[in-house]
């Protein structure tokens, strides 16, 4: 079997027993459920319908959260998911860097910042235009990457306080297609600043490269 993808009809409450989704295809007395970052499972009780009833939530090392509607929510077996990394509040898990993911459904967000030492993964769901504003990393964030992925239903607007690298104004807000979905990003944090990923164009011969930043 594999994963199936639908999203949240409702938005999810961090002690909600049942989600509802927009599609019940996929889903199964027994299957797990990852929103976001949070795995559930889906109750044994469970036959059909949208309404789907749970007997566990925040699984696999995760915690029981709250998702908005429109949250992506992927349902399958267990051996369909990779394994889930430890979410634990911590500076720098000594197994590497915890990925967080959130999904942003609401115009005129402000992101809540991820802790430091961790990672993060922006999706903005919205059907119409979301204003996303991203504050400026705090000094613990250092060497955080932050990605910001658009579902392409809107031209979503995300700006970035300060600007990228503290540029100001000119330099601080990215306005994404309408088209079809995107990515932006990696954008570190590098000495309480967002620094954008530049694509260096490269020009002269074999023997003598000459790197510039346009």
């Amino acid at each position: 079997m594999s994963l199936t993808q639908t999203t949240a009809a409702a938005a999810i409450g961090a002690s909600d027993t049942s989600i509802s989704v927009a599609s019940a295809t996929g889903f199964a007395a027994g299957n797990l459920v990852r929103v976001d970052q949070e795995t559930m499972r889906v109750s044994k009780s469970y036959s059909t319908g949208t309404v789907i009833p749970l007997d566990g939530r925040g699984l696999d090392g995760s915690f029981a959260q709250a998702h908005p509607l429109s949250a992506k929510v992927l349902t399958g077996l267990s051996t369909d998911f990779p394994s889930a990394g430890p979410q634990v509040a911590t500076s720098y898990p000594i197994a590497g860097k915890v990925r967080q993911t959130t999904s942003i459904t609401t115009d005129n967000s402000t992101l809540t910042l991820p802790t430091g030492g961790q990672d993060m993964v922006v999706e903005l769901n919205g059907t119409s235009v979301i204003h996303l504003t991203v504050p400026v990393p705090t000094k613990d964030m250092e060497n955080t990457l932050l990605y910001i992925t658009s579902n392409g239903a809107a031209a979503h607007v995300i700006t970035f306080t300060g600007g990228f690298s503290g540029a100001g104004t000119s330099y601080d807000v990215v306005t994404v297609n309408s088209s079809a979905p995107v990515l932006l990003g990696p954008f570190m944090a590098v000495n309480g600043l967002w620094q954008a990923t530049v694509a260096v164009p490269m020009a002269g011969t074999v023997t003598n490269i000459t790197a510039t930043v346009a």
